[in-house]
Parts: C-alpha cells; structure tokens; sequence
C-alpha cells in the first residue's frame, strides 16, 4: 500500500513551502495523511487485519509528532495545514 509517485509529486506541489521542497513538515504530514486514509480505508474491509493496524497507529503517532513541532514552532502553518487536511485537534 503505496502511494504512486505521481500523487506524492502532486502532494508535495500542493504543500511545499519552497521550489524543490519535499522534506518539509508540511509536506512529511501531507504524505502520511494520504497513507493513513489509505490503510483506514483498507481496514474498513480487511477487519483482522492487526499488522496493518499497528501500521497505522505508527503512521498516526508519527504525523503527531510532526504536528505537535509545528504547533510549538511554526503555528500558523500548523493552523494552515489543520485547515487544508481537514484534521481536528
């Protein structure tokens, strides 16, 4: 369950901060929102499924963190991207 590389290309345009930009926060919780999407979609059919599950959780604890530093750092692009993605808090 990957995500192809022409949507990850069209991820990253839609999140850098700058050209060439595909490490950023911004772009690093854009991606594994789409992964998580993904495998909760999976879920929804495959209800045994424990390893993909543990794979979430990983996924979903990673993507706090990565919020959380933008939260402490950078809070107005934390705000932005909350809005974008669609994310409570």
């Amino acid at each position: 369950m990957t995500i192809p590389k022409d949507r990850k290309q069209e991820i990253a345009e839609n999140f850098k901060l700058h050209e060439g930009d595909t490490g950023s926060s911004n772009v690093q919780i854009a991606l594994l929102t789409e992964r998580i999407n993904q495998i909760t979609e999976h879920l929804k059919q495959n209800k045994k499924d424990h390893h993909s599950r543990r794979g979430l959780l990983r996924l979903v604890g990673r993507r706090r963190n990565l919020l959380d530093y933008l939260k402490s750092n950078k809070n107005q692009q934390y705000l932005k991207i909350l809005q974008q993605l669609n994310l409570r808090r």
